[in-house]
């Protein structure tokens, strides 16, 4: 009798084991596929700023001559180097504004308890789920009113990113809310002050979050065209454009087939930073997404 309970255990247990193999299989190829749809369409953008013949399409996957003039073209032809000097600049200004904010926020809400404390996370959260393009005409008049002689301009990009950067407090709150309170109260005995603490001990100690509020911070005003293309509508001084407005502009059907592969050219130009980026700083963003998990 026990013979035959082992025998049918076994059976059971290969049984539990094929279907799991079945099913890591399948999921493997279903990931290949989605991981297959996202490069395709990459590294045809990357080949196409090779192309040498003109026009925005081409009767072949490859270039039919390979060439370095649109990379060439790109710098010395076209505005794209102030566009991403401009970039550049709004990016970073508005990435340091933000990670302020947020990470100071995040602690102040993870360490401090005062009376409108939840009903304010809950507001900020709420207001944080809503897309930034529904707010955008009511941000155009706002900024025509606090600069109205400079309103269509990079510093007021700067605003527009950087305006929102506590409503983003929720990952960043709950990555210190992992960090010991104990480490707190120790510091505070021995009459070390709020700023202090953050400054001296959490900061230290907070190294994926930060880096994770970074990338993220960096990311938005780098890629963004929405508010930059109403923002900045109407510009006459090209030259005020961001990489995604100016590059945008090379799309359109009078453009298109004379700039198409200088596009091209432009888009590696500009993924391959971020991306080189990410890469090297991957570890600290899983680990600043996975480190904690929102408390009360």
């Amino acid at each position: 009798m026990s013979m035959q309970n082992h025998d049918s255990s076994s059976k059971r247990l290969l049984g539990m084991r094929a279907k799991r193999a079945v099913g890591n299989t399948a999921g493997q190829i279903l990931l290949s596929a989605l991981a297959l749809l996202w490069i395709v369409p990459l590294f045809y953008l990357l080949i196409q700023s090779f192309r040498g013949e003109t026009g925005a399409w081409s009767p072949t996957f490859f270039p039919q001559t390979w060439t370095l003039d649109n990379y060439k073209r790109l710098f010395t032809e076209t505005e794209f180097p102030r566009w991403y000097v401009n970039t550049l600049l709004v990016a970073a200004v508005s990435c340091a504004i933000t990670t302020l904010f947020v990470l100071a926020v995040s602690y102040a809400f993870s360490r401090i308890r005062f009376p409108a404390r939840k009903p304010l996370m809950n507001v900020m959260l709420i207001l944080g789920m809503f897309p930034g393009f529904m707010s955008m005409s009511a941000v155009y008049f706002l900024l025509k009113i606090l600069l109205p002689n400079n309103y269509q301009s990079l510093a007021s990009l700067i605003i527009v990113y950087s305006a929102g950067a506590a409503l983003s407090y929720y990952i960043a709150k709950g990555f210190f809310d992992t960090v010991p309170k104990s480490l707190d109260e120790a510091a505070r005995m021995d009459g070390a002050s709020r700023a202090r603490i953050f400054r001296v001990i959490i900061l230290p100690l907070s190294k994926p979050i930060i880096i994770y509020t970074v990338l993220i911070s960096f990311i938005s005003p780098w890629c963004d065209y929405i508010f930059v293309s109403y923002i900045m509508s109407g510009v006459p001084d090209t030259g005020m454009y961001t990489v995604s407005l100016g590059m945008f502009r090379w799309l359109e059907r009078e453009m298109i087939q004379q700039y198409f592969t200088t596009f091209c050219a432009a888009a590696v130009v500009v993924a391959l930073p971020i991306t080189l980026l990410f890469m090297w700083l991957q570890k600290y963003y899983v680990q600043g997404v996975t480190g904690g998990a929102v408390k009360g």
